[in-house]
C-alpha cells in the first residue's frame, strides 16, 4: 500500500489517501474533495473543478493521469 496527499494530486490540503493502485489513491481523492465540499469546505472547491474539467478535456487529463501514475510508482511501500 501507498500513500499520497491531497495536495500531491493538486488539492489544497494533505489528507493522506491511500491504495495498492494508483486508482485506488484517484477515486480516493475524487471522494475527498466531494466530502469537503459538500461539507461546506470552499478551498477544496477549485481541485474538485479541476477533477472534473480533467475528463472533459481528455489529452490534458491523461497528461495528469499517467503522471499521477508515474509518481505513485515511485514511491515506497507502507
Amino acid at each position: 500500500m501507498k500513500m499520497m496527499t491531497c495536495r500531491q494530486l493538486g488539492g489544497p490540503c494533505d489528507a493522506e489517501l491511500r491504495g495498492d493502485k494508483a486508482d485506488d489513491v484517484i477515486h480516493a481523492q475524487d471522494r475527498h474533495l466531494k466530502e469537503m465540499v459538500e461539507n461546506g469546505d470552499t478551498t477544496h472547491e477549485s481541485a474538485l473543478n479541476d477533477m472534473k474539467a480533467r475528463w472533459k478535456r481528455p489529452i490534458a487529463g491523461l497528461g495528469w493521469y499517467r503522471n499521477t501514475k508515474k509518481a505513485f510508482a515511485a514511491l515506497p511501500d507502507d
